[in-house]
C-alpha cells in the first residue's frame, strides 16, 4: 500500500498545476452551498439576536425594514423623525418603558447615538475606561468606536457636518469622551453615545454664546431694546461645552416637539405590550409602532427563499462541473496509456495500477473537501462580521 501511495504522489506532485486547478475546483463546487448556507444561517442569528432583544420600536410611518435597521444598526442617511413627547407617550401610558433614540449624526467615522442612560442598563454595556456622560457635551464611545477615532477618557471628538456645505451654519461639536465601554460584538461597538439633548445641540437647537451683557462681548451687541439684547453675526457661539460656558447653552423651541428618529419601547409583560401595539392602530396615528422580530423575519424568508434557488442552481452547475472533471481523468487515461503500458512491462498488476489511479482521483477530491471545510469553518467566523458590513452598506 505505501509504494501505491509513493507513485500517487509522485504524479500528483509532478503534475502540480493541475493537480491545484482540479483541488481548487473540487473545494469551490462543495463549499459554494454550504458557505451559502452558513452565511445565511449564522447572519440571520446575528440579525435576530439583536431584533428580538428589542421588543417594540415606535417611529415614523414608512418603511418598517428602514426604522428597525437604523434603530438597530445605527447606518441609515437620513432617518425620518418623530416628535420626542412621543417617548412621553409611551411613558404615559403606563404599560411600558421608553428609551428615546436620534441616530442622524455622525462623526467622521463613527454613528452618533443621542439616548439616555436606560439605553446602556436595556443592552447590558459596561464601561472599560471612564464613566458614563454626565454633562451636555459629554460622550461615550463604543469598543470599536475608540480604536477608531483613537480617543480615550478626557480626549475629544468631533460631530460631523450633515453636508459638505453646511449652509446653516451649525459648527461641529467638540465632545468630550467621557468613557469608554466595553467590547459587546453587537452595532454598540461601533457608536458614539451621547445623551439626547446633546443631538439637538449638534443639529443646531441649543447654542451658547458669549454673555453679551459683559463689556468683552460689546463689539458683538447689535442694540439693546430696554432688558433685551440683539446680537449681530460677529456674536462668538461655542462649539465645544465646558462647565465655564454650560451656562449659555439654551435651547429654542419646545422640547416636546424636537426631533427623534425613533423610541425604543419596553413593555411590562406581553399583554402590555399587545395593547401599546393597539393603541397606535389607524390611518390618523401619525406614528407605527413595530416589532423588530416580526420585521426581520419576514426580511429573513425572503432571503432564504432566494438562497435555496440559488443553493439549487449552484448544485446543478456543480454536478456539471463533476462531469467535466471526470472527462478530464479519462482523457488524462488516454494520454498516460504508454506510461500505464510501462508500468505493466516491469510487472504491475492490473490491480495495483488501478489502485494507483484511484488513490490519485481519492487524494484530489480528500484534498478539495478538505480544503472546502476549511473555507466553510472559515465562513462560520466571519458571517457576523459580514452581516454587521452588508448592513452599513445597505
Amino acid at each position: 500500500m505505501t509504494e501505491i501511495a509513493y507513485l500517487a504522489w509522485r504524479y500528483l506532485a509532478y503534475h502540480r498545476i493541475k493537480t491545484a486547478v482540479l483541488i481548487a475546483v473540487v473545494a469551490v463546487i462543495v463549499y459554494l452551498p454550504i458557505g451559502l448556507n452558513l452565511l445565511l444561517r449564522r447572519s440571520a442569528a446575528e440579525l435576530v439576536s439583536r431584533a428580538e432583544a428589542t421588543p417594540l420600536i415606535v417611529g415614523a410611518k414608512g418603511s418598517r425594514l428602514e426604522l428597525v435597521l437604523s434603530s438597530l444598526y445605527f447606518e441609515a442617511d437620513s432617518p425620518a423623525t418623530i416628535r420626542f413627547d412621543e417617548a412621553d407617550r409611551v411613558e404615559a401610558s403606563g404599560l411600558a418603558r421608553s428609551i428615546p433614540l436620534d441616530t442622524r449624526f455622525r462623526t467622521a467615522r463613527s454613528p452618533i447615538v443621542g439616548t439616555t442612560l436606560d439605553y446602556f442598563e436595556f443592552r447590558g454595556l459596561q464601561l472599560a475606561d471612564g464613566r458614563m456622560m454626565a454633562m451636555l457635551g459629554e460622550c461615550v464611545l463604543g469598543a470599536e468606536a475608540a480604536r477608531k477615532a483613537h480617543a480615550e477618557p478626557g480626549g475629544h471628538v468631533l460631530s460631523a457636518p450633515q453636508t459638505v456645505l453646511d449652509i446653516a451654519g451649525v459648527y461641529p461639536l467638540k465632545m468630550r469622551v467621557a468613557g469608554v465601554l466595553r467590547p459587546s460584538g453587537t452595532p454598540d461597538d461601533r457608536a458614539v453615545f451621547v445623551d439626547i439633548k446633546t443631538a439637538w445641540v449638534i443639529e443646531g437647537l441649543a447654542h451658547g454664546h458669549q454673555d453679551l451683557s459683559q463689556p468683552e462681548a460689546s463689539g458683538g451687541v447689535l442694540r439693546t431694546e430696554g432688558d433685551q439684547i440683539v446680537a449681530n453675526a460677529s456674536v462668538v457661539e461655542y462649539n465645544e461645552i465646558t462647565a465655564e460656558n454650560l451656562g449659555s447653552f439654551h435651547f429654542h423651541g419646545d422640547p416636546a416637539a424636537f426631533p427623534l428618529t425613533a423610541v425604543i419601547v419596553q413593555p411590562h409583560d406581553q399583554r402590555s405590550g399587545i395593547v401599546l401595539q393597539g393603541r397606535y392602530l389607524g390611518e390618523d396615528q401619525p406614528v407605527q409602532i413595530v416589532a423588530p422580530p416580526d420585521v426581520l423575519g419576514d426580511l429573513l424568508k425572503t432571503v432564504f427563499t432566494v438562497g435555496s434557488y440559488v443553493t439549487v442552481g449552484m448544485v446543478i452547475v456543480g454536478l456539471a462541473t463533476l462531469a467535466t472533471i471526470g472527462l478530464v481523468f479519462v482523457l488524462s487515461l488516454q494520454l498516460r496509456r504508454q506510461e500505464i503500458e510501462t508500468m505493466r512491462k516491469i510487472g504491475g498488476s492490473r490491480a495495483r495500477i488501478a489502485a494507483i489511479l484511484v488513490f490519485e482521483i481519492t487524494s484530489v477530491l480528500l484534498a478539495g473537501v478538505l480544503l472546502a471545510a476549511v473555507l466553510a469553518i472559515l465562513t462560520g467566523w466571519a458571517a457576523a462580521a459580514f452581516t454587521r458590513t452588508l448592513v452599513a452598506w445597505s
